[in-house]
């Protein structure tokens, strides 16, 4: 996470999205984009909170997701925009998109139909898990490194 805040667009405040223009100003200056412009986009079923995907977004891609009702990544191993479920049939729709408080990353809350990860698993994260320590608030919350 970066050290730096970034100013957010003001929740109580609904930007006018212009299907056809640029992201708004509020928007677009909030973001914080990597060397290739990009921001990482965690996607989320809106109902059940699955973690479903992680993907990326310039500035078109993250537009055409707010004003299209599906969600449209930039391809960085191709260099190109992709909706998804435009091949496979497994459509994401938009339900909300929000940007966290340091700006790098979005959060899109779909309706996910079908599988979500290109393997055919409903996440890109199952049966991916590792064997790791758990922690509890019982814990001892200092330790010796």
């Amino acid at each position: 996470m970066s050290e730096q805040s970034a100013p957010s667009p003001t929740p109580a405040v609904e930007p006018s999205i212009d299907p056809s223009g640029p992201l708004p100003e509020e928007i677009a200056g909030a973001l914080k984009r990597d060397a290739a412009g990009l921001v990482a986009a965690i996607i989320q079923q809106h109902d059940t909170h699955e973690v479903l995907m992680l993907g990326w977004m310039d500035d078109e891609a993250l537009h055409r997701t707010m004003t299209t009702g599906r969600v449209t990544f930039y391809s960085r191993s191709r260099q190109e925009y992709w909706r998804k479920g435009d091949t496979s049939g497994h459509v994401q729709f938009v339900k909300s998109v929000a940007l966290d408080c340091d700006g790098d990353a979005l959060l899109v809350r779909v309706d996910q139909v079908g599988a979500a990860c290109h393997t055919g698993t409903r996440t890109c994260f199952d049966g991916r898990g590792f064997t790791v320590v758990t922690g509890s608030p019982d814990q001892e919350t200092t330790q010796s490194l």
